[in-house]
């Protein structure tokens, strides 16, 4: 595995953590859970059922631009202040689905 794509693993196991912590609270927890619905099924449209690694982590360069869009298009308050987590909560999650995913 590359050191980029095994740096980009790491960002998501982390926002992924850091999110399921910010989801303890009752509020931001249903924000949060909406947001995370909205950029996963964005990254099942661009990314399909049957990818690689290396094609999840390609798409997670250039998600900042489609995911702000995505999540101010459903307007969901407070999108701003989680977008990082949330994308990367939502990439550690499809990552599972690889065909060459390892833990």
């Amino acid at each position: 595995m590359s050191a980029d794509l095994a740096s980009a693993r790491l960002e998501w196991e982390r926002a992924y953590g850091d999110l399921a912590e910010l989801a303890r609270d009752p509020v931001q927890g249903e924000r949060v859970r909406l947001q995370l619905d909205a950029v996963s099924a964005e990254l099942r449209r661009r990314v399909g059922g049957t990818f690689t690694l290396r094609e999840l982590s390609d798409e997670y360069v250039v998600a900042d631009r489609w995911a702000r869009d995505v999540l101010g298009d459903q307007a969901i308050p407070g999108w701003t202040r989680t977008l990082a987590l949330v994308e990367g909560a939502a990439f550690h999650l499809y990552a599972r689905g690889a065909v060459d995913y390892a833990p």
